[in-house]
């Protein structure tokens, strides 16, 4: 059995995201820090601070190494972060005179937080995709459904009659708005993480301002100057995924109260009951709820991340390890679930007297 649902054996049926899952898995995150040492290499190659021939070897060999995974689980049980041994063994597997050279002027927290960015980043434009394919799905049914009537309810109670087409817009707008933030987000948010020991890049001297804006051109990311204590970019992504996972919760209660009111919703599929054969569960409509639940709480651990002290946190950093993931699985398994439900409506209102 898994600790998490997303990548339980069975629960992930429901809950899991193949995507999203692949992003976060060791190989990929593996993948982005060696992209990121590669990256650091030819940029300060570029600019006269190592061999030319050294970075060259280094970002070779960093394309096929397949480090010690049982040894960098016992070097992150002792020093806390993968990225120490991690180094140690890319040295080794690079040689002594090019060696020298690799993660030059970096530190553990440069790699670990550009080697997420570089998978959020990712991420980002999948949900992205997404989302537009749900708002288009939502347009097709509004074109089909929206002129029939549904009764409108205020406090849970029958209020006045509505149309279709205005339940469906609320549940669209809000979702082009957090489009239009992520695509805003994507823009500049993913910010490349480069400050060295505690954030002045001393190492570098007059070239360190240089070496980081080749460093985010190499790795296709937004300069920026060092935030290793400065968490507000991902709590800000993190708000957008609890955002959308809130608006695609609105969009399964509301399916969930339709389906058990009767007569106003007609879906496919739908969930079988153990002892009771003709029922038919809203289940992606429940897991909607639950997942928009869960990322409302998961924001509020995202905001205690926030507090690191001095130049940087081993405590609230790796809060951020156990909590970030998480919330873009759900938002992923979200927007699968949403549009599974969205696509399995058959009929939705009835025609007008």
């Amino acid at each position: 059995m898994s600790v998490s649902v997303f990548e339980h054996p069975y629960l992930s049926g429901l809950l899991g995201d193949a995507e999203i899952a692949d992003l976060f898995s060791v190989t990929t995150e593996v993948d982005a820090m060696l992209a990121f040492e590669a990256a650091l290499a030819r940029a300060e190659a570029d600019l006269g601070l190592i061999p030319v021939s050294a970075a060259e070897h280094i970002a070779t060999v960093c394309g096929s190494f397949v480090p010690d995974i049982d040894a960098l689980r016992a070097g992150t049980a002792r020093d806390g972060v993968v990225v120490p041994d991690l180094v140690r063994q890319l040295r080794d597997a690079v040689g002594p005179e090019a060696g020298a050279h690799v993660h030059f002027g970096a530190t553990s927290q440069d790699v670990i937080d550009t080697a997420l960015m570089l998978r959020l980043k990712q991420g980002c434009l999948l949900l992205i995709g997404r989302l537009s394919v749900l708002e288009a799905r939502l347009n097709d049914g509004d074109q089909e459904f929206g002129e029939r009537r549904l009764m409108g309810h205020t406090r849970m109670q029958a209020a006045l009659p509505i149309k279709v087409s205005d339940r469906i817009s609320a549940w669209r707008d809000p979702l082009v708005r957090h489009r239009q933030r992520l695509e805003s987000f994507a823009a500049d948010g993913f910010a490349v993480q480069f400050g060295g020991a505690v954030g002045t890049l001393e190492k570098l001297s007059t070239k360190a301002a240089a070496i980081r804006l080749a460093l985010a051109a190499e790795l296709s990311l937004s300069d920026a100057p060092q935030w290793q204590s400065q968490r507000d970019r991902l709590v800000e992504f993190s708000g957008i995924l609890a955002m959308i996972s809130g608006s695609l919760g609105k969009i399964g209660q509301d399916i969930a109260l339709l389906a058990q009111m009767g007569g106003e919703i007609a879906l496919a599929g739908g969930g079988a009951s153990s002892t009771m054969a003709h029922k038919q569960n809203p289940v992606a409509a429940e897991a909607l709820v639950a997942i928009g639940r869960f990322n409302a709480v998961q924001a509020s651990g995202m905001q205690q991340a926030m507090i690191h002290e001095q130049e940087r946190s081993g405590a609230a950093w790796t809060l951020e390890w156990m909590i970030l993931p998480g919330m873009v699985m759900a938002t992923g398994a979200g927007l699968r679930l949403a549009l599974e439900l969205v696509g399995n409506i058959r009929s939705i209102g009835r025609d007008g007297d």
